[in-house]
């Protein structure tokens, strides 16, 4: 694997997951919330939302093995430190934790347009553009399909949770309230354990989209 190519799409996947968090912080505000502001979570520095395992440790273990083997790296995943948000403080609690939850996945999404619009445009100069740069721009879709398909899985912590749960009644909400402390442990075992259904989905998913993009 091309070494340039390899820490440019880091970066963009960086990039594609504190992008995610912070629009979440950012429409938490709008609704009246300040926690993210107030703790400096509403900004683009890598720093405060790095998440040791999600940002750093799990991306490795994706990586490492397919640097060393000289296998095609598989579907990349990472998040950033979740945002904190405190609901109680949204101006409508209801329309605010939908809102909220579903921001980070439209940023994602938003991303992915924006990167296959470009691809679009530069591929239909008359001129050729660089491949590295073509390369990142296709990576930059899919990473970030990829990104919000995945966070519209309806398994704690993840955002298609809240969006679900938003929409809920009361009673259907407490019961699946339930599921949030077996959540992560259910995320790992699918994402490590059982990862070839998952997978399976995330793609046919994310390659509907990217016809839709144009791919």
């Amino acid at each position: 694997m091309n070494p340039e190519f390899l820490a440019l799409s880091i970066i963009i996947l960086l990039f594609s997951v504190i992008v995610h968090e912070v629009m979440h912080g950012l429409i938490a505000l709008k609704f009246g919330d300040h926690t993210a502001e107030k703790m400096g979570r509403l900004t683009l520095n890598p720093l405060p939302h790095i998440d040791p395992f999600g940002t750093i440790l799990l991306p490795a273990l994706i990586l490492i093995p397919s640097l060393l083997t000289g296998t095609p790296v598989g579907p990349l995943l990472a998040w950033a430190k979740p945002v904190p948000v405190n609901p109680l403080n949204f101006s409508n609690i209801r329309k605010g934790e939908l809102f909220v939850s579903a921001a980070g996945v439209l940023a994602n999404f938003g991303l992915a347009a924006v990167c296959a619009l470009l691809f679009h445009i530069l591929n239909n100069l008359p001129m050729v553009f660089p491949e590295l740069l073509g390369r990142l721009l296709l990576f930059g879709v899919r990473i970030n399909l990829f990104l919000g398909v995945f966070n519209l899985l309806p398994i704690p912590p993840l955002d298609g949770s809240k969006v679900l749960l938003s929409q809920l009644p009361y009673n259907l909400a407490k019961q699946y309230q339930k599921l949030e402390r077996y959540g992560f442990i259910l995320l790992l075992f699918l994402v490590f354990i059982f990862p070839g259904p998952l997978f399976l989905l995330l793609n046919f998913l994310v390659g509907i989209l990217s016809g839709l993009l144009g791919f």
